[in-house]
């Protein structure tokens, strides 16, 4: 999209050269063709030394824009950013040309397979599957009925995905006017499957708004699970039936999540950790360690604490 266009939708002003805009992108990761927004202080340092052509920002910033980017002000950075997002994302299903099928993959009824698709060899599709553009799935993964995976999704080998699995659908993301109006974020990022992951039947994982969402190696999810736009979870992870896991949550490896546990987002735990049933995690989490309750603490600490209240209830 040329710039002229973008300041003529977010009715900004600009005078200088014209010239064509990729996609967004992050901070860290833009480029010459990209456009990227800040209204985040803990990110400065970024924005120092992003290689943006364009930056979204309001007044507080523009001072620490880099030369060689063009700052744009604008009041509200992010719900700017909300109302290009839909401009820079492409079609989510697209069957105009054929997929790469292996001869010796087993595909069922009535499933759809997008342009530019690599099905390999031994991967087994279940009907009333619906595969779009410029997805990969390895060797040997399973596929059962009612899956649905979205553009540009990694699947490694050996990974199952139980009926009734979404990957890459949009995460849960507004931005908000002054009037109380939600603006929808449009994801551009994919998801990563890598190899022996199980997803359960009717679990959903985001795709990422920028770059990825992924799920390393051994990770095995449950039932009914929530996976949030960039989460990453780490090798040998299990994630229990329930479970919701917020945006940008980051588990280090071999993190159990109890039945119905949960993240805000932004934060991490780490390795070896476990999220008792129905424990609630608000912040960063050390490895090694087992928590519950809400507010989180240490389950033994948590265990106590119920047998006091039960104490004193009965007298």
């Amino acid at each position: 999209m040329k710039l002229s266009k973008i300041t003529e939708i977010l009715e900004l002003t600009y005078s200088g050269d014209d010239f064509e805009l990729e996609s967004f992108s992050t901070l860290k990761e833009a480029g010459i063709k990209n456009i990227v927004f800040f209204d985040n202080p803990k990110l400065l340092d970024d924005l120092k030394n992003t290689k943006a052509k364009v930056v979204l920002t309001n007044k507080d910033f523009i001072d620490f824009v880099p030369k060689n980017s063009i700052a744009l002000k604008c009041d509200d950075p992010h719900l700017c950013f909300a109302i290009l997002s839909r401009y820079f994302i492409q079609k989510p299903f697209d069957f105009s040309s054929k997929p790469n099928i292996s001869k010796d993959a087993d595909i069922g009824e009535n499933v759809q397979i997008g342009s530019s698709s690599h099905i390999e060899e031994g991967v087994v599709i279940y009907p009333n599957v619906t595969i779009a553009q410029n997805v990969h799935i390895g060797k040997n993964s399973i596929l059962y009925p009612g899956v649905v995976i979205y553009a540009n999704t990694k699947i490694g080998q050996n990974c199952i995905l139980q009926a009734g699995v979404i990957v890459g659908s949009d995460g849960f993301g507004y931005a908000h006017t002054k009037r109380g109006e939600h603006i929808k974020i449009h994801h551009s990022g994919n998801v990563v499957l890598e190899d022996d992951v199980e997803i359960g039947s009717n679990s959903t994982i985001d795709r990422a708004v920028f770059g990825s969402t992924i799920i390393k190696r051994g990770t095995k999810i449950d039932n009914l699970v929530q996976i949030g736009h960039n989460c990453e979870l780490g090798e040998g992870c299990i994630v229990v039936s329930q479970s919701g896991l917020s945006g940008s949550t980051k588990l280090g490896r071999n993190v159990i999540m109890g039945g119905q546990s949960a993240t805000s987002g932004h934060l991490s735990i780490g390795d070896f950790a476990v999220v008792a049933a129905r424990g609630g995690v608000t912040k960063t989490l050390k490895g090694g360690k087992t928590y519950g309750g809400f507010p989180l603490m240490l389950q033994k600490e948590w265990l106590k604490k119920q047998a006091k209240i039960t104490k004193f209830f009965k007298k």
